[in-house]
């Protein structure tokens, strides 16, 4: 049976998707990244090993998500690609109509227009908390609610208490403003899943034609405080979608881009690559007014990856050389080799 890989890992949660050739899902993991990416790749590793089919073969790997490239490195991945391909070969794969695409993740929130099967525009909110999952996990934390009743108890309430959502910190002095007037958990509870639907509206999808059907995906697409209040600000005129796969399409559609690049021989590393060291190391470039900051991952003091560098001064070619921790030793050019200002663009 030939089988194909998908990671996306995020800052906050670490998602893998082992699927057939007919993009049916045979394994899938959700788990905390915990600051941790390495140990969370390993702990996914482990788990798709024991609910690995027999007679199975893993013929492509892809990775997505904030730690992508890292991800890439340690599992072995033949395809890199970024969280709005991966979200939306999703979402056209589960429903092949689908106009627009809502993502809210732990740490940014997406959102994606889709016009004929082509991701037509898009948006990401990567700067403001307040319209993210882990906005609503710490205001579950100070209203001692678990998380998992969150969209439980918004969905009892009677009415909708009014909490200004554009940042984390008034809405937290909303909120307590409210509690203090004697409103009642549940109330509170929907007027802060409201305020983050606000705040995902006015961040993404101002001056943005969103049209239905919605596919709604991302950790906070189990929340049904949230999808109530997506349903109610368009006032129930919008088909709002939210697929069973919905925490993990991000890996599911690294996982499908896996399977349509598919080389003839697959880099992953196997599992036996929970058994390795690895370790992330930086420091800052001084040789030109840049500063780049240059991140190296290590394994048994061999590099298996650089980042950071602007004009190629830390270039690539170190990789697979043994070295000290001394930075000087990854140089590939001469000492003295001053770097050019119109080979350090503004962005990589």
């Amino acid at each position: 049976m030939d089988l194909f890989l998908g990671v996306d890992v995020g800052s906050v949660t670490t998602k893998f998707v082992l699927m057939d050739r007919e993009k049916r899902i045979v394994a899938s993991c959700y788990l905390r990244t915990s600051g941790d990416p390495i140990a969370a790749l390993k702990d996914g590793l482990r788990y798709i090993e024991r609910h690995f089919p027999s007679g199975g073969l893993i013929k492509a790997v892809g990775t997505t998500g904030s730690a992508r490239h890292l991800a890439g490195i340690v599992v072995g991945a033949d395809i890199v690609k970024n969280e709005i391909t991966a979200h939306a070969v999703a979402a056209i794969t589960r429903v092949p109509e689908v106009r627009t695409v809502f993502e809210i993740g732990g740490q940014d929130s997406k959102l994606i227009i889709i016009r004929n099967g082509v991701v037509e525009d898009f948006a990401m909110n990567t700067v403001c908390a307040a319209g993210t999952g882990s906005f609503l996990e710490h205001q579950a934390i100070r209203l001692n609610v678990p998380i998992e009743k969150f969209g439980e108890l918004a969905l009892e309430a009677h009415q909708a208490v009014r909490i200004a959502g554009r940042c984390t910190v008034f809405a937290e002095s909303d909120m307590i403003h409210k509690q203090q007037l004697g409103f009642g958990k549940a109330e509170i509870v929907k007027g802060l899943c409201e305020a983050l639907v606000r705040n995902f509206i006015n961040n993404l999808a101002t001056g943005k034609a969103i049209e239905d059907p919605i596919v709604f995906q991302g950790g906070v697409a189990a929340n049904q405080g949230i999808v109530q209040a997506f349903r109610d600000f368009f006032h129930g005129k919008k088909r709002i979608i939210v697929p069973p796969e919905h925490g993990v399409m991000g890996a599911w559609g690294a996982a499908i881009l896996a399977m349509e690049y598919a080389p003839e021989c697959s880099l992953f590393q196997g599992f036996a690559v929970v058994e390795r060291h690895f370790v992330s190391r930086s420091f800052t470039c001084e040789d030109c007014p840049n500063s780049c900051e240059i991140v190296f991952l290590k394994e048994n003091d061999e590099v298996k990856a650089l980042w950071g560098s602007r004009c190629g001064k830390w270039s690539p070619s170190a990789v697979g050389k043994r070295i000290d921790e001394e930075p000087a030793g990854m140089k590939t050019v001469s000492q003295g080799e001053e770097c050019e200002q119109s080979r350090c663009p503004v962005y990589d």
